[in-house]
């Protein structure tokens, strides 16, 4: 009786320091149990007014939602000890506050988490993440024709015919698109100007905005095009491709990206310009992420069909610049809008490209291992990611 008493007092008092946390955990039941959804009640209210789970979803085989993705199993025994243990040490909070973690193999989901407030079936923020979702986007324009790569080093302005060139900056035909895809675009106005312009914001609709700009940026030379994170660059790529493709870059993306991989449940704001945002404002399911690393795993193409320019693909995944923000590690290399890294296993290193947003998103690729890891977060230090990979990736690169 003692002894049975003694194992209940050391398991409740381990059940009551998970829920201390927030989350309560249980796994001996999740694959009997459907992933969290957010309730009618909840439809209404914000991200960060959605409470968190009262007890975390984990599942070494997930659920089809017929969603066009398939699915399967965490079928190796040890690769499934492994990433359980990592899934519950997320949801305990010993790497930050994060809300989901998804692993698909060779095609198939075999792994899905939500943690906090992380929903099967809610279109959370990207963050910066949307950038990588813009440069696909002028990838699919590329593969349909509506643009070259030999268009990348041209003169971004010289594909907005509405912008009058006589009144810009010196150095103006300095940016292209290969310039902003790699945040070397060169615009510097300043804080004060920019709300300024805000002020009227009819002059900014349409390519206005990069009038605007180009008007009041101080001259565009070599010092000027060193890198810089945002600056506008995803602006004035989106412009481009407002400007090149049939109807405008929301239809666009919606017909040739979104429809295509069967996302419905979304959110894409628009900018003051009144075109799609090119760096944030993006709001999509953690599946529906899967979808977008799906294009940068198989070359551009999903379910057969080529989307994306894998001319495109192959050279903006690469590690063109080093980015120069000493928040960005040192190992993170940047291509057009794609992050690249190469991670080291056991002797072998693996290229590994990835979109990365505020707080904890990532879309995750490794193309050798035919592998893509979803992250979903709302952390204010966001360093989880060389952990989670340090357990995930050995796993599958035996």
């Amino acid at each position: 009786m003692a002894s049975k008493l003694t194992i209940k007092i050391l398991v409740m008092t381990t059940l009551l320091s998970v829920a201390s946390n927030g989350i309560f955990i249980s796994t001996a039941n999740a694959e009997s149990r459907i992933a969290p959804e957010v309730t009618n009640a909840e439809k209404s209210l914000s991200f960060w007014d959605l409470p968190y789970l009262k007890q975390a979803y984990i599942s070494a085989a997930p659920k089809d939602r017929k969603e066009g993705i398939s699915v399967g199993q965490l079928g190796d025994r040890v690769a499934k000890k492994n990433i359980i243990k990592l899934a519950e040490e997320i949801a305990q909070g010993k790497y930050g506050l994060y809300d989901g973690l998804l692993i698909s193999h060779k095609g198939k989901l075999v792994f899905e988490s939500y943690y906090r407030r992380g929903r099967v079936n809610l279109a959370a923020g990207q963050a910066s993440a949307a950038k990588t979702y813009t440069s696909l986007a002028l990838g699919r324009a590329i593969q349909l024709g509506y643009l070259s790569m030999a268009d990348l080093d041209k003169p971004l302005v010289s594909f907005l015919k509405d912008v009058d060139t006589t009144k810009l900056v010196a150095g103006a035909e300095k940016i292209t698109l290969h310039k902003a895809l790699t945040m070397r675009g060169g615009i510097r106005v300043s804080d004060e100007q920019v709300k300024a312009l805000e002020e009227t914001p009819a002059k900014l609709k349409g390519q206005g905005q990069v009038q605007a700009l180009l008007e009041h940026s101080t001259p565009i030379n070599s010092e000027s095009q060193r890198y810089s994170y945002g600056n506008f660059n995803p602006t004035l790529v989106m412009q481009v491709l407002d400007a090149v493709v049939p109807g405008t870059a929301q239809s666009f993306i919606k017909k040739e990206l979104l429809d295509k991989l069967g996302i419905t449940n979304y959110r894409w704001q628009n900018a003051i310009s009144g075109l799609p945002e090119a760096g944030w404002r993006v709001s999509l399911t953690s599946r529906d992420m899967l979808k977008w690393g799906a294009l940068l795993a198989n070359k551009g193409k999903w379910q057969g069909e080529q989307l994306i320019s894998m001319a495109y693909l192959n050279k903006g995944t690469r590690g063109i610049v080093q980015p120069a923000e000493a928040w960005i590690p040192k190992a993170y290399q940047y291509g057009y809008y794609i992050y690249q890294m190469d991670i080291p296993v056991k002797g072998k290193s693996y290229n590994a490209n990835f979109a990365w947003g505020g707080g904890g998103q990532y879309i995750i690729t490794i193309a050798e291992l035919d592998l893509i890891v979803v992250i979903k977060g709302h952390d204010q230090e966001d360093k989880i990611m060389p952990h989670a990979l340090k357990t995930i990736v050995p796993v599958f690169a035996h």
